[in-house]
């Protein structure tokens, strides 16, 4: 579902930090500061990360009433659903930590999405994997 692509980052697609502070220093010092998706040049804002990944989720809800599904996708999508869960925007800020292959696990019960897990790497213990 192209719905659940990562944030669209504008000028700053595939730059590293010291990039971003040599091309950017006023936008990075803004972002350094307060995080948020809208100070991006050129990049999907917030409302519109939000609620993209939002109408994915509840039509992807809608279609699996029932059993077990899974859903491949990015850290940051990962972020919107579980705020969206917790009740808060994310504007930028992540607080949960999200490591490449790990599996977060969502369940709807009576109507309500529920957290079962976050973050879960131990399928990965033992097998060689780069460090976030």
């Amino acid at each position: 579902m192209p719905e659940l692509r990562e944030i669209f980052l504008g000028e700053w697609e595939g730059l590293r930090t010291e990039e971003l502070v040599e091309r950017y220093p006023e936008a990075w010092a803004r972002w350094a500061e307060e995080p948020s998706w809208d100070l991006i040049p050129g990049g999907e804002s917030a409302a519109a990360f939000e609620a993209r990944v939002q109408s994915a989720l509840d039509s992807f809800f809608a279609r699996h009433e029932r059993g077990d599904t899974v859903v491949v996708t990015h850290g940051g999508v990962i972020q919107i659903a579980l705020h969206r869960i917790v009740g808060r925007p994310s504007r930028g800020l992540f607080p949960f930590r999200i490591s490449n292959s790990s599996i977060t696990l969502i369940s709807k019960r009576d109507g309500h999405l529920i957290i079962d897990s976050v973050n879960d790497t131990g399928h990965l213990e033992g097998a060689a994997h780069l460090a976030d």
